[in-house]
């Protein structure tokens, strides 16, 4: 047991503990420097005698090159690389450098490593993972191991990372940590007597333990080199420097005693961070140093020389980097180029050279933009990012650097780093560019605006970028204009200037396609007649540009970029449910196919809303638990559409409230009016379910105001509803004359169903029963069959009322049949209150499925009954193969059943269509 650290013992004891009996683990140790992280993670390594250990640590200087650190990690197991799914097994290696292929995403490649740790610790005895200095990985190493650790469950692995400090942001952010601090004053004192030979002054003693703060490194290292005089004498710690500082010092009094061969081999070591034990030899030997040059240190216990290059502490490594001046540091770098294969790590060689350059040199700065396609093409985002921005320092050509300055912004933006973009955007902005130059630079900061905002600023930014490049790239304009559409969308009626009628207006002023029009100019031309001249104007060129983007093989990444606007905004305003569905599941699949998690959020919400209004509420209620999965893997954030929508749908009062209240201060502030006014849709359509008509009446009124408003047609029904239930039917009539003119321009049966249901609310006798009957019949004939159950139960609502109660209880009970089986509670409430006041009581719903299985296990039986095998669903739901063997045992247990050809007799109805949805996903 280590010095003090009975509790963090004990927790790394419960984790190994844990894992050797099947449960995944993870812990981060956080601490400043020097507090015992290292010292704990050594505890951990001998306490699990028996397991297989993998370690990595992350290097300072190794920040920018991509899956550095994780490479580590995975590289004594590459082993078993082979034994992973093709996809999987194909991505990790392109990241690893092992073999050429298309840019894998780094989310597919953290299922792989999922999926390899997974594989290693079920053949084998548990595996324990170590990662020091974690601060330092790369980010994509971070955040693949992020996604890792949060995905563990059943895998047998025990995760532990020590790190410095985790803010909010940070990828470690939310996973289970234990805080290392400092010794209490007894410990401190008994660990600072154990590091000194001979007497020390209680006075002494007392301001060293105080000043080190019960740090256990500190009161180790810092004594060692002082003779016993200047302890004698009273041992002042400088104020001014921060700890971590002093105890590298502590180690550089170590180093200083040492000759200078051993202390410039501790350099190359020190920059040359892989580890690699012959790489080393080779710079040594390039450099003209003794081979016996390393003896001292290891005597000194500062360096091992094994199979790998291993220091004693992070610190001893920082501390003999950081000492060094700048040409001995170029010195070691460009020895470490030297002996480094062009061939078999050219990108490394080419950091090197970087490091070693004494000025701009165009030469190494064309290799590393020769590196960063190399690096784009292993899947390393930040790392092409690194060597491109490297490249545009080093470049003197001022109108040259300012060109790869912009691509080193856009790489930069590409790989998550907004602000370190726009400190390179700066640098472009400030060269001489040309003018399509200049263009781009204000298309790439509208650009980073949106991403990082999708509020109220970017609009107007967009908009501008567009209409500068009309003159220069009309194609790169009309694809702005298009993104300005999105941006408005988004902002709705929040946005600061560059609004929809903005947008539109300026794109209709731009000159046309200069070839045939495609799927996306059809697209930005219907949206921009929709805007400017009402639904009937817009209707047949956005008609056409549906069929466009259902017919069109578009490249991959345009249909990504653009299925959002062509499903979300054009198939919902024609009310085409058909085209809905293709577009939404093509652009799922798209998404999870591609790894495009940036994109998937998005592109489930808009599925979400169809499988709700479809009724297919256990469909939706996965998608939702699929959504909360990736937002938690990718530690990104969207506000909880699906969860609100699914909550209000099912009528659940308190839950919807209380994420609705969640939500709108957020995305109010972030300028995000499509979420304010989906929001108070979702509001409308929960509060006309609870029967409080006056609450639905004034949520809808709030999108009402704003007829440029995505959600504005289908806040419409919710308040023609409200108002005739409310007795205040002002405005009703208005609503349903906007309405008409949405409906009228599609014509669909869902359309016009909904439309009549509308008009029926608002008329009497037998033009209200045609009107009902209508809604129904056509309603029937769509995938629509929440607001058909909803027809049924207004129909029956109406014939009570007219006191026909055989006619209306045939009615209410179809209603509530229906609404109760997808669970619709709400509504279906409503209808079992009217076929009360008839004289029936309705039935009540027994407990089915929905009721025994979590979201995530009613999505998991569902890919199962499909035929789907545990490793094909893992790579959906981003967990490994035995987590969902875990998952299925338990759902054979509630069901109880003991096989997957079972769960076709004992799954919801409903679940037919999400099993559709899963085989449609797999073609």
């Amino acid at each position: 047991m280590l010095a003090g650290r009975s509790a963090e013992c004990a927790t790394l004891d419960r984790l190994l503990v844990a894992a050797r009996a099947g449960q995944s683990q993870v812990l981060v140790l956080r601490g400043e420097p020097g507090f015992g992280k290292t010292a704990l993670l050594e505890y951990l390594s001998e306490r699990a005698a028996g397991c297989r250990l993998a370690r990595a640590v992350g290097v300072e200087s190794e920040m920018e090159l991509a899956f550095a650190g994780l490479q580590q990690l995975c590289a004594p197991m590459l082993d078993r690389l082979e034994q992973l799914p093709g996809p999987q097994r194909d991505a990790l290696g392109t990241a690893f450098g092992l073999k050429t292929g298309e840019p894998p995403d780094r989310f597919l490649v953290g299922l792989a490593v999922l999926s390899l740790l997974a594989e290693v610790a079920e053949e084998e005895p548990p595996l324990v993972c170590l990662v020091d200095d974690a601060q330092w990985l790369d980010r994509v190493s971070a955040q693949t191991l992020a996604f890792v650790a949060r995905r563990l469950l059943a895998e047998r692995v025990g995760l532990v990372f020590a790190v410095r400090a985790v803010s909010d942001e940070h990828e470690f952010a939310g996973l289970p940590e234990q805080v290392v601090g400092g010794l209490s004053d007894g410990d401190a004192r008994a660990l600072l007597d154990s590091a000194i030979a001979g007497r020390l002054d209680e006075r002494v003693r007392d301001r060293i333990v105080a000043e080190t703060r019960g740090n256990p490194l500190a009161l180790l290292e810092l004594p060692r080199g002082l003779t016993p005089a200047e302890l004698a004498g009273g041992f002042a710690l400088p104020d001014a420097s921060p700890l971590a500082s002093q105890i590298e010092q502590s180690f550089l009094r170590q180093l200083q005693p040492l000759p200078a061969e051993t202390r410039q081999l501790l350099l190359i070591a020190a920059a040359e961070p892989v580890g690699d034990v012959n790489l080393l030899w080779r710079a040594v030997e390039r450099l003209g140093i003794g081979a016996d040059a390393a003896a001292p240190a290891e005597a000194a216990g500062l360096i091992e020389l094994s199979a790998r290059v291993r220091f004693r502490h992070p610190l001893v490594r920082s501390a003999a980097y950081r000492a060094a001046g700048v040409g001995e540091l170029q010195e070691v770098h460009r020895a470490l180029a030297d002996v480094t294969d062009p061939d078999l790590d050219p990108d490394r060689r080419a950091w090197h050279r970087a490091h070693a350059a004494v000025g701009p040199d165009e030469e190494v700065a064309a290799e590393l933009e020769r590196s960063a396609g190399r690096a784009q093409a292993r899947g390393g985002l930040a790392a092409a990012a690194a060597f491109l921005e490297r490249a545009a320092m080093l470049t003197i050509e001022p109108a040259h650097r300012a060109q790869r300055a912009l691509v080193a912004a856009q790489a930069k933006h590409q790989a998550g780093a907004p602000d370190a973009a726009l400190e390179l955007l700066a640098t472009a902005k400030a060269g001489p560019l040309d003018e399509l130059g200049r263009a781009r630079v204000e298309l790439l900061g509208a650009q980073i605006a949106f991403a990082v905002r999708r509020g109220r600023d970017a609009p107007p930014l967009l908009l501008k970028a567009a209409q500068q490049l009309e003159p220069l790239d009309l194609t790169l304009a009309r694809e702005t204009y298009l993104d300005a559409f999105a941006a408005a969308t988004f902002a709705g009626r929040l946005a600061s200037g560059g609004g929809m009628p903005e947008v539109a207006q300026a794109a209709l002023a731009a000159p046309p396609s200069l070839q045939p029009p495609l799927a996306a100019d059809l697209l930005l031309d219907g949206l921009a007649l929709r805007t400017t001249q009402g639904h009937a104007a817009g209707a047949p060129v956005l008609r056409q540009a549906l069929n466009a983007f259902c017919s069109e093989r578009l490249p991959n990444d345009q249909a990504i970029r653009w299925f959002w606007l062509a499903c979300h905004v054009a198939a919902t305003d024609l009310w085409d449910d058909e085209i809905w569905e293709v577009l939404s599941a093509r652009q799922v699949q798209l998404a999870r196919d591609a790894g495009a998690l940036t994109v998937l959020p998005i592109a489930l919400v808009t599925r979400i809303a169809l499988h709700l209004i479809a009724g297919e509420l256990a469909a939706a209620a996965s998608l939702v638990e699929e959504l909360a999965a990736i937002l938690e893997a990718t530690g990104s954030y969207l506000a909880p559409y699906g969860a609100v929508f699914l909550a209000a749908w099912c009528g659940h009062e308190a839950e919807a409230s209380e994420l609705i209240e969640a939500s709108m201060s957020e995305v109010v502030a972030r300028g995000e009016g499509l979420g304010l006014s989906s929001i108070e849709w979702a509001s409308a359509m929960l509060y006309n379910g609870l029967g409080r008509y006056e609450d639905a009446r004034a949520a809808a009124q709030q999108v009402r105001e704003y007829p440029h408003d995505r959600m504005f047609s289908w806040v419409l029904p919710e308040f023609i509803e409200a108002a005739t239930r409310s007795g205040t039917a002002d405005g009703a009539d208005d609503a349903l004359k906007r309405l008409a003119e949405s409906t009228r321009a599609s014509g669909s049966d869902w359309a016009l169903g909904i439309e009549a249901r509308s008009r029926a609310l608002l008329s009497d006798g037998e033009a209200a029963e045609h009107l009902y009957r209508e809604a129904i019949e056509r309603l029937g004939r769509t995938r629509i069959r929440f607001e058909l159950a909803r027809a049924h139960l207004l129909y029956g609502e109406w014939l009570r009322r007219d006191r026909r109660r055989m006619d209306a209880r045939e009615q209410l009970r179809r209603a509530y049949d229906m609404l109760s089986d997808m669970g619709a509670e709400a509504f279906a409430e409503r209808a079992a209150r009217e076929l009360l006041a008839t004289g029936e009581t309705a039935r009540k719903r027994t407990d089915d499925t929905r009721d025994q299985l979590t979201a995530q296990e009613m999505q998991i039986a569902r890919l199962a009954r499909g035929g789907w095998s545990n490793p094909e669903i893992g790579a959906q739901l981003f967990i490994s193969p035995r987590t969902v063997e875990y998952h299925l045992h338990k759902v054979f247990t509630k069901l109880e059943i003991s096989s997957r050809s079972e769960l076709e007799r004992v799954l919801p109805a409903d679940a037919g269509s999400a099993a559709g949805l899963a085989a449609t996903s797999r073609q």
